[in-house]
This record gives C-alpha cells, structure tokens and sequence, in this order.
C-alpha cells in the first residue's frame, strides 16, 4: 500500500471519528432539553431523533438505551462541574478570592444552563438522584467545601459547618435561576437574565455570602 493511500485512510477514520463525535454531542445536547422537560420518565426518543435528524437506530447504538442516554447527559454535566470547580480549589488563590471565584463560576453555570435545575429536580423526584449520584457532582460540591475549611483554618472564616454553608452557598447560586419564571412577574421592569443584572445579582451575592461567613 503506498503511503499516499494509507494517509487517505487515516485522514478518512478521523473525519468518521469527528463526524460521530459532533453527532453524539448534538445528541446529548438535545437530549438534555428534553429530559429538562419531562424527565427521564417522560422523555421519548422519537422527540430527539426528529429534533436532531438522527435515526432512532443510531441513538440506540451510541447509547444502548433511554436509560444509558440519560446517564450519558448526566455524566457529561458532572464532568463539566468537576473541571469549573475543582480548578478553583486546588489553584493557589487567597481562600477570599477562592470563594469569590466560586460564587462567580457558580452564578455563571447557573445562567448559561438555566434549564439544569428543572432537570436536577426531575431527577430527584423521578429517580431519587440515583443517576445524578453515578454523575460524580459530587467533586465540585467538596471542591467548595474545601475552600471554606481552608478559610476557616487559617481564621478568615468564621467556625461554621462546611457542609451546610456550601448547600446555603450553592442556593442563593442557582435560586435565582431556578425560580426565574416565577420571579420574573414580581418586577417586570427587571430584564433579571440581562448580563447587566446578572453581574448586579452575581456581586449582591458574594457580598452577602462573604458579609454571613468572614471572621
């Protein structure tokens, strides 16, 4: 075989390789607003395949089942969470601007994925987190808690339970996203998912975190 051939068929398995690549990404993409939508339970792949232009046949075969694409999705948000967080607790920052960072990629996250709480709320009261927990979330919640045990340790906090605070902490991150559709008829006026007044809510935020936990 010439080399001329054999460089032909490398740069054809890598085209294939990147053309199921971007078609598996367009699939969870997809995939993940519909299970925003209905859930697990109410999701049906037959809406994903028409939305994406792929047959029913290959969802099947990248990702077995309803049940394995889910876990797919799910997995994929855990990964993403693991990457922005635990960069925050393991870089050498002062734990103030850790924690402020935190808040920030926090808030941030929240609203580039504003549709993720309808689909972590499907999934503890349709699954009872069992799936969210086989995602690994978990590293980027203790990422957090690192910071403020940090904080504490070294007297820039005050003494509080690390566990709770980062549950209170992740609340006032992702509330106002969560609540958006309620909370926007209370001020009309208010464009809340504006960048001008996320910035306004991202800063009230870490002044009123930082305001409950400083020595």
């Amino acid at each position: 075989m010439s080399f001329s051939n054999t460089s032909k068929q490398k740069s054809k398995k890598l085209r294939q390789v990147r053309d199921a690549e971007a078609t598996q990404a367009k699939i969870l993409d997809v995939a993940e607003e519909e299970f925003a939508r209905y859930g697990l339970a109410g999701t049906r792949i037959d809406a994903i395949a028409a939305r994406t232009g792929v047959v029913k046949a290959m969802i099947y075969y990248y990702f077995e089942s309803k049940e394995g694409l889910y876990q797919a999705v799910m997995q994929r948000i855990g990964t993403e969470l693991d990457t922005t967080f635990q960069q925050l607790a393991t870089e050498h920052l002062p734990v103030e601007e850790a924690l402020k960072a935190s808040i920030r990629a926090g808030i941030a996250y929240g609203a580039a994925y504003p549709h993720r709480g309808m689909l972590w709320f499907y999934e503890a009261i349709q699954n009872q987190g069992q799936y969210g927990q086989m995602s690994g979330w978990q590293k980027s919640f203790w990422s957090m808690t690192t910071i403020l045990e940090r904080g504490m340790a070294e007297g820039v906090f005050r003494s509080l339970d690390p566990f709770l605070t980062t549950i209170n902490i992740l609340g006032v991150c992702t509330f106002y996203f969560n609540a958006h559709e309620n909370l926007k008829y209370l001020d009309p006026t208010r464009q809340l998912l504006s960048s001008e007044m996320i910035e306004r809510q991202t800063q009230e935020a870490i002044d009123l975190i930082l305001a409950g936990i400083k020595a």
